[in-house]
């Protein structure tokens, strides 16, 4: 189950970054066909950061994107860069979603929670105990040079008799 859902979070993550340059190439279009200026602030230099800001999102959640990819076909962990990064892009997609519901409405903001859902999942399987084989209990995994005992018990533990 761990790698066809880091495979979908991170096709979803593909999809958004695509999305929202492209949302924000409309933005900077439009900005810049208006010809008004915002408090003194030309229109040029509105559609030159919209265009940057849609730059920097797309990138990051490429980025995102890659980590899930090659978390899913590593079939590992990312590393610690790469959980700071989706961590980062969960905690981004939830705040977004709160102030998506109200500006954007439902569908976005199921959108947003979904995606964050699938982060978050991600996460959790390949977490700090996602390493280990399936069915193999802690203590278990751990043979006398990990500290464990001949019979898989943990240090200190008494020896089987």
């Amino acid at each position: 189950m761990r790698r066809p859902v880091a495979f979908v979070a991170a096709l979803a993550l593909f999809a958004e970054a695509v999305g929202v340059v492209l949302v924000n190439g409309i933005l900077a279009t439009v900005v810049e066909n208006q010809d008004m200026s915002l408090a003194g602030l030309e229109s040029g230099a509105m559609s030159g950061g919209t265009w940057v800001m849609g730059g920097v999102s797309g990138l990051c959640l490429l980025l995102c994107a890659l980590v899930l990819l090659l978390t899913g076909v590593r079939d590992r962990a990312p590393g610690r860069l790469g959980r700071i990064a989706l961590i980062v892009c969960a905690v981004a997609h939830g705040v977004l979603g709160a102030v998506a519901v109200g500006l954007l409405g439902w569908i976005a903001f199921a959108f947003l929670m979904t995606v964050l859902g699938l982060i978050v999942l991600t996460l959790v399987v390949y977490g700090p105990e996602g390493d280990r084989p399936v069915g193999v209990e802690p203590s278990a995994a751990r043979g006398p040079a990990d500290g464990g005992s001949e019979d898989g018990a943990g240090p200190g533990a008494p020896a089987a008799v």
